[in-house]
């Protein structure tokens, strides 16, 4: 657990404190908001351009070994940022990180997956969900301190000294993959998922501020060709990087819920640590430590989130939640230069943060739950994707939404009122994302795993604990390594 929370905390961190260095390294590099929304948006495109693919090496060659390889790269990457001379040179870097945060964040669940006894994984996923999302609301204030004690690049150097702590704790941690795998590597698909993704993203960023130009349609019929092909090069592939057959009603569903809230959270994330800074004066500190409710919030409450969820069923948490982030998001509409931190911010980020904690953690084990075991790479992979994909969306269509291109970026009377319009755009998809919930989503999902395990002989059908202690799955073996062992013994098998 310590690993796989440190390994894709460092990469939910590395997001997070990004955004409030933007507008230090805006003024730093006398950068347009176009080459802001780069350095953000150039991360999250390679990581989802890849991620499938990372979910699928996890699953081919060893979720641990990829996991490894992958801290690795994204920790080499965030030196180079640190060393950028120039905006340019560091969204280079920022791409070479998302590839190694495309190969660590998806091994992180599915080694979860692979490694916990299936009653313990609601709470297992809940206590990664609440420690990554700690990492990832730490990130503001965190990068506040670094950018206001040392330099923005400090940001980045962080990140040296946790990847080398995670490659060597993880060696403890058992390897699991997916026996079931053969053939070779689906080059096609990679390729066509990398060229759909950066097509459509480079036509929705720099369309707003060139025009309708011949390369930015080009770009954008590049992106909608690929996207298609995609589709049609893996449902006829014999070894695909994305089985068609993963999606089932529920993976679906949630998916597509996982899909319209994070893009809302993507807004939030990207615009409120510039708009306190911006607009109201904050220094990069107090900007940072104005999300700390949040990271309290999800610290105390995402595992019993998991918890509930499991004992209910994700339907009422993931319909409730997105609902009351919404609210919150609306409250963040009443903010305005001269407003105290104690009457108009605090109760903003409370609320959001209390739907927060109803979000996370469900909508992952419900993911995970609704995809076979063997492909928990891929679906953790999968779900990953659609929430990058989602949040590069936001950055790519909210300034141009909110009226925050060129340099208005960093005038405080248009970052108010894009930052008001681009919160009343953010709370409209959470509340789609809860309306979406409450009609698509199964609570018998989470369920059927107890009911399977049980089919099993595995454990008693009535036992919905999450306890720590019990007997291990295989005589004389600890938990953890047995649940692989026996993980892998079942993968080789037909379902």
């Amino acid at each position: 657990m310590l690993v796989t929370v440190l390994g894709s905390g460092m990469a939910f961190l590395d997001g997070t404190i990004v955004n409030v260095a933007l507008p230090t390294i805006g003024r730093d590099f006398h950068a347009s908001t176009s080459s802001l929304q780069w350095i953000l948006s150039g991360y999250l495109l390679t990581l989802a351009s890849l991620i499938l693919l990372g979910g699928s090496l996890g699953d081919r060659f060893g979720r641990r070994r990829v996991f490894v390889i992958g801290t690795a790269m994204f920790s080499g990457a965030s030196l180079l940022c640190a060393l950028a001379p120039s905006a340019e040179s560091l969204i280079g870097a920022r791409l070479l990180q998302g590839v190694g945060g495309a190969l660590l964040t998806p091994g992180s669940l599915a080694m979860i997956e692979a490694s916990f006894r299936r009653e313990d994984r609601a709470r297992a996923i809940g206590m990664w969900s609440g420690m990554t999302g700690v990492a990832t609301a730490l990130g503001p204030l965190l990068g506040g301190y670094l950018i206001g004690a040392v330099s923005w690049r400090a940001a980045f150097l962080i990140n040296v000294p946790l990847g080398v702590l995670v490659v060597t704790m993880a060696r403890h941690v058992p390897e699991s993959r997916d026996l079931q795998m053969r053939g070779r590597l689906d080059v096609s698909g990679v390729v066509l998922a990398a060229l759909a993704l950066a097509g459509t993203t480079y036509a929705l960023i720099e369309g707003p501020q060139t025009g309708a130009t011949a390369t930015i349609a080009a770009a954008g019929a590049i992106g909608i060709a690929a996207f298609a092909a995609f589709f049609a090069v893996e449902r006829r592939s014999a070894a695909p990087m994305l089985p068609l057959d993963i999606f089932s009603r529920q993976f679906s569903a949630a998916n597509m819920v996982t899909f319209v809230i994070y893009a809302a959270l993507g807004g939030v994330f990207f615009l409120l640590v510039a708009f306190l800074q911006v607009s109201l004066g904050y220094s990069p500190i107090a900007a940072g430590a104005a999300s700390l409710p949040v990271t309290l919030l999800m610290l105390c409450l995402s595992p019993s989130a998991g918890a509930l969820a499991q004992r209910i069923g994700p339907r009422l948490p993931l319909t409730v939640g997105p609902l009351v982030v919404a609210a919150g998001m609306l409250l963040m509409t009443r903010i305005d230069p001269g407003d105290s931190y104690a009457t108009s911010v605090l109760p903003a980020v409370t609320v959001f943060g209390l739907g927060l904690t109803l979000v996370v953690s469900p909508v992952t084990a419900t993911v995970l739950a609704a995809a076979s075991e063997r492909h928990s790479g891929i679906a953790s992979g999968v779900n990953n994707a659609v929430a990058r994909v989602a949040s590069l969306l936001a950055v790519a269509l909210l300034p141009l939404i909110a009226g925050l291109t060129g340099h208005a970026f960093y005038d405080p009377a248009d970052m108010t009122e894009g930052f008001h319009i681009a919160m009343v755009a953010c709370a409209c998809l959470a509340a789609a994302g809860g309306a979406l919930a409450w009609f698509t989503i199964d609570d018998r999902v989470l369920a059927a795993e107890a009911e399977v395990e049980a089919e099993h002989g595995l454990v008693p059908s009535n036992d919905f604990s999450c306890a720590v202690a019990g007997p291990p799955l295989r005589p004389g073996a600890p938990d953890a390594v047995a649940s692989s062992l026996s993980y892998e013994a079942a993968s080789s098998t037909p379902e």
